[in-house]
C-alpha cells in the first residue's frame, strides 16, 4: 500500500518584479534622445489549485521548495519587461493552507477545481521615463522591481465526506465501509490495518452520500499517541460521525468502556463529539447474548443518540443504519469552507530607525535598502532626487532631533555620509 501523507510543510517564493531601465532615446540626427526606459515585468504568482486527481500530498515530501518566475527587466524604447508566469501547485481537493508562523488558514482548498492566488508576484520597477522632469530632462536611474520573500507554509489534508466511521481499532469500520460502497480497503484481523482514511459513494434509496473509514483512534489519540492524532483532522470535514463499536466484546475490551474513551478523544481535539452521531453496535453475529447492547442502550438511553445492533459480516441490520443516516443527513446543513485569514505581506513602507553608535548614526529599516537601490549615485540628478527624498520622509528632520550636527557621518545600508542640515 502506497505511503499515505496528509500533512506537509512547504517554502513558496512570489516571483520579483523586473528592474526599471535606464535608456535614452538614439536615432540618427537627434542629438539629445529623452529617456525611454520601460518598466519591469511583474513577478509571477503562487497559486493553488484543488485537483480532483490527487489524493495525498505524497509528492511534496520530495518537493517542498516552490518559487515562481521573476519579471524581467524594462527595455529601451520603453518596452516593459515580460511578467513572470504563475506558478500553480496542485494539492487534493480538501487541503487547508496554513501560515506555519502564525498557524491561520489562508486558503481552504474546498470546492473542487478551485484555484486561488495565495502569493502575489513583486511589482516592476518604474524606467527612467517616469522621472523626466522639466528641471530634470535627463534622469540617469530607474526604479529596482519589488523583492518578494519567501513563506513557510503548511499543507494539511481533511478527507471531504459527509460521513465518518471512528472507533477502535477492528471494530469493523472497513468492513463496513466494504460492504455499503464499492471501496475496496484492506482488511484482515489485526490492528491498524487501516492506516489512511478510504472513501466510498453510499447509494440508498434516491439518494447518495460519502462515507470515509477513519484509522481506528486509541486512547490519547488527541495528544498524538498512535494514529490518531494524524487522522483526527480527517473527521473535521464530516457532517456527521457513526460511531462504531464492537459490542461483542470479542477481543475482551468493554464496549462501554471504549464508547467512553472515543468520546473523550473526539471532545480534546476542538469538540468534535458535538457532531451529530449514530452508534453501529457491530459484531452482534458474535453476542452469546445482549448483555453489553442492553448496557449501551440504558447508558444513552438520555442522550438522543440512535443505537443500531448490526453486523457488517452477515450484513443484517445494515439497512435500517443506512435509512437513519440518510433521514439525518437531509437534516443537517452541508459542510462549510474554514474561515480564511488574509496573509499580511509586509511592504516596504516609508518607515526607518535612527539610532546612535559611538559617533555614527545608523539609519535601517526596509524602506531604506529600496531607497539606496534606486539611486544612481554617479549621476547629480540622482543624487538630488535622494537627498529630496531623505527630506521628504522625514529623515533629515529625524536625524535632527537625535542630535545629529552638521558633518556627523550618518550611515544608510552601510553606506556612509556626512550630515548636511
Amino acid at each position: 500500500m502506497a505511503l499515505f501523507v496528509d500533512a506537509v510543510t512547504i517554502e513558496c517564493k512570489s516571483g520579483n518584479g523586473g528592474n526599471g531601465c535606464v535608456s535614452f532615446h538614439r536615432e540618427k540626427f537627434v542629438q539629445a534622445g529623452g529617456p525611454d526606459g520601460g518598466d519591469g515585468g511583474r513577478g509571477g504568482d503562487i497559486v493553488f489549485w484543488a485537483s480532483e486527481h490527487m489524493h495525498t500530498l505524497m509528492d511534496f515530501r520530495f518537493k517542498h521548495k516552490f518559487i515562481a518566475p521573476s519579471g524581467a527587466d524594462g527595455m529601451a524604447n520603453r518596452k516593459s519587461g515580460k511578467s513572470g508566469e504563475a506558478l500553480t501547485i496542485e494539492v487534493p481537493r480538501g487541503t487547508v493552507v496554513k501560515d506555519k508562523l502564525t498557524g491561520k488558514v489562508l486558503l481552504d482548498l474546498f470546492e473542487p477545481g478551485s484555484r486561488k492566488v495565495l502569493l502575489r508576484g513583486g511589482n516592476g520597477g518604474f524606467g527612467n521615463q517616469h522621472f523626466a522632469t522639466p528641471t530634470r530632462q535627463a534622469p540617469n536611474f530607474a526604479r529596482p522591481g519589488e523583492r518578494t520573500e519567501p513563506r513557510e507554509l503548511t499543507l494539511e489534508l481533511k478527507s471531504i465526506a459527509d460521513v465518518g466511521l471512528v472507533g477502535f481499532p477492528n471494530v469493523g469500520k472497513s468492513t463496513i465501509l466494504s460492504v455499503v460502497t464499492d471501496a475496496k480497503p484492506k482488511i484482515a484481523n489485526y490492528h491498524f490495518t487501516t492506516l489512511q482514511p478510504n472513501l466510498g459513494i453510499v447509494k440508498q434509496d434516491d439518494d447518495s452520500f460519502v462515507i470515509a473509514d477513519i484509522p481506528g483512534l486509541i486512547e490519547g489519540a488527541a495528544q498524538g499517541v498512535g494514529l490518531g492524532h494524524d487522522f483526527l483532522r480527517h473527521v473535521e470535514r464530516t457532517r456527521m460521525l457513526v460511531h462504531v463499536l464492537d459490542i461483542s466484546g470479542s477481543e475482551g475490551r468493554d464496549p462501554l468502556q471504549d464508547y467512553d474513551a472515543i468520546m473523550q478523544e473526539l471532545t480534546q481535539y476542538g469538540e468534535l463529539s458535538k457532531k451529530p452521531m449514530i452508534i453501529a453496535a457491530n459484531k452482534t453475529d458474535l453476542c452469546m447474548d445482549e448483555t453489553n447492547l442492553d448496557a449501551l442502550k440504558e447508558k444513552l438511553k438520555d442522550s438522543g443518540i440512535q443505537i443500531f445492533d448490526m453486523s457488517a459480516v452477515t450484513r443484517k441490520g445494515l439497512q435500517p443504519l443506512l435509512r437513519a443516516v440518510t433521514s439525518m443527513l437531509r437534516e443537517l446543513p452541508p459542510v462549510e469552507a474554514f474561515y480564511e485569514e488574509e496573509l499580511l505581506i509586509e511592504k516596504p513602507a516609508d518607515s526607518f530607525t535612527i539610532k546612535k553608535q559611538n559617533d555614527l548614526y545608523l539609519v535601517t529599516g526596509p524602506s531604506i535598502d529600496k531607497l539606496i537601490a534606486s539611486v544612481n549615485f554617479g549621476d547629480e540628478d540622482s543624487l538630488n532626487w535622494f537627498h529630496k527624498t531623505l527630506r521628504k520622509w522625514g529623515i533629515i528632520d529625524a536625524l535632527r532631533e537625535a542630535g545629529a550636527k552638521e558633518g556627523d557621518t550618518v550611515s544608510l545600508n552601510d553606506m556612509e555620509f556626512d550630515f548636511i542640515d
